[in-house]
């Protein structure tokens, strides 16, 4: 049986599981740098510590996504401080996932860039319709941060997206692009890559013509079927698969 987050003994050896999660850290990075999701110093994506839950590791500011190794990634504390790593901390990684850790205790990661149709999308200021299978798994499951102020410096709107997320595996930020989370590594890239794909998909649509809308009773069938935890966990595999045999020595 392929192994899942779930059957992975999590606490048996904490400083395995931080290296598997710091690992994906870095699979996931080269993945969004591979799709263009990277946007000069923008994007970020975090992974709880497995032993201080209030600290996560996160990318340091200004290298690019395609360059980053394990040994690059840094460990940031509830106070924005760098505990380990000697890379610089991005202000608005701080103010944003830090509040999202603390307001969700089950999410493990969180991702954010400015991908091309996430932020094309989000400056329509709506959330996404029900219009492909894939799409299905953010029907009535993500949120809609409606606001715009800048960059995110401060911790306190970090707290307003975090609340705008709610219990829900993805939010979009108005004017300024998408953030999922995830029980996994794993989980949290994948949606943020299969929701990059339904930006893409009803933009498609709506320039083509007038989409016809799954209905909302099979669309709550079918987040049932493509929404889960174990399935975001399950769907990034292959590209995982994929990444390693282009580079094998991704995690020496």
């Amino acid at each position: 049986m392929a192994e899942t987050p779930f059957t992975r003994t999590v606490d048996a050896d904490p400083e395995i599981e931080r290296l598997h999660r710091k690992r994906q850290l870095v699979a996931a990075f080269h993945l969004f740098s591979k799709f263009g999701f990277d946007e000069g110093v923008a994007g970020h994506i975090t992974a709880r510590d497995p032993e201080r839950p209030d600290h996560f590791w996160v990318n340091p500011f200004g290298l690019s996504f395609g360059l980053i190794r394990v040994a690059d990634l840094i460990l940031v504390n509830d106070r924005g401080e760098v505990v380990e790593g000697d890379g610089p901390l991005n202000t608005a990684a701080f103010a944003i996932h830090s509040q999202v850790h603390a307001a969700r205790p089950d999410v493990m990661a969180a991702a954010h860039s400015h991908s091309l149709y996430g932020k094309a999308w989000s400056s329509l200021g709506r959330l996404l319709d029900p219009l492909t299978q894939d799409s299905c798994a953010f029907f009535e499951d993500h949120g809609l941060f409606d606001d715009f102020t800048g960059v995110v410096l401060d911790v306190n709107e970090g707290k307003r997206i975090a609340y705008a997320l709610g219990d829900q595996k993805a939010v979009i930020l108005r004017n300024h692009g998408l953030l999922t989370v995830g029980h996994s590594v794993e989980e949290a890239a994948w949606w943020f890559i299969t929701m990059e794909r339904s930006c893409q998909a009803q933009l498609l649509a709506e320039a083509a013509g007038t989409p016809i809308p799954i209905s909302p009773e099979a669309a709550r069938l079918t987040h049932e079927q493509v929404g889960s935890h174990v399935g975001g966990w399950f769907s990034f595999q292959p590209l995982l698969q994929k990444l390693l045999k282009a580079e094998p020595d991704l995690f020496d």
